[in-house]
């Protein structure tokens, strides 16, 4: 059987479909799972082999970009994301579900209900979609295995992308965004600001991976890139052990 991995679904996210897609390209189960049905009960985040958190905007982003989805998950499902953590699953999350991540403490470094990092509004002040190029700095995740140094092209679509941090050494850069093969502070290459150009984080032991840019719309040739299909690449190869 193909290991099945949970795609959540939440009021307001719209990215969903898509990432279940790239999953199922892989070889995979992307299995499309309704937070309702969790919070009831009916289905459990610890019959997945893995999690993945996609893009939209989450509860309308009121209140904050994956502010009520990240409170959300820890008032009522706490439990078995510890769970996950402790069993080794993989997890995922792309822009809102990055977002998500970060509300939630499982980024920087799974402390579920614990938050120590934050997604701000982007330096412009707008809403910021187009493609970048991004440089793959760290292969300590079984996300980004064997693909350090590589640069790749994919969109970004986000207005909260920012990343805050207090305590740096619990920032892991794992993609930056990159100017000339190097990662870049610099605007519109860095489409929001965030020092050191950091596009995406893992956690300590490199299941947890949070990013900014879309996987998910960039791993079909007319998407305009495939570079997406890494990540998913990965994640397929770690499941079938």
């Amino acid at each position: 059987m193909k290991p099945a991995v949970a795609v959540l679904y939440a009021p307001g996210v719209n990215c969903h479909e898509e990432t279940a897609f790239a999953l199922e390209i892989v070889g995979l189960e992307g299995k499309i799972v309704n937070v309702n049905n969790l919070f009831s009960g009916e289905d459990k985040l610890t019959r997945y082999q893995a999690m993945v958190v996609p893009g939209g905007f989450s509860w309308g982003d009121h209140l904050g970009a994956g502010r009520l989805f990240g409170v959300h998950l820890v008032s009522r499902l706490a439990e078995q994301l510890e769970t996950l953590v402790e069993d080794g699953k993989p997890i995922l999350g792309i822009c809102n579900g990055f977002q998500v991540l970060v509300e939630t403490g499982l980024l920087p470094d799974k402390t579920v209900g614990k938050r120590s990092a934050a997604l701000l509004q982007n330096n412009s002040a707008v809403y910021e979609s187009r493609f970048v190029d991004l440089l793959v700095s760290d292969d300590k995740s079984i996300w980004t295995a064997g693909l350090k140094g590589r640069i790749l092209r994919m969109p970004v679509a986000h207005g909260e992308g920012r990343l805050y941090w207090e305590n740096k050494d619990i920032i892991r850069p794992v993609v930056c965004y990159a100017k000339d093969g190097a990662a870049t502070e610099e605007y519109p290459a860095n489409p929001n600001g965030t020092p050191g150009g950091i596009a995406g984080i893992r956690d300590s032991s490199g299941l947890i991976l949070g990013l900014m840019p879309h996987l998910e719309r960039a791993v079909l040739p007319w998407h305009g890139s495939v570079d997406g299909l890494a990540f998913f690449k990965n994640l397929a190869r770690h499941l079938a052990g």
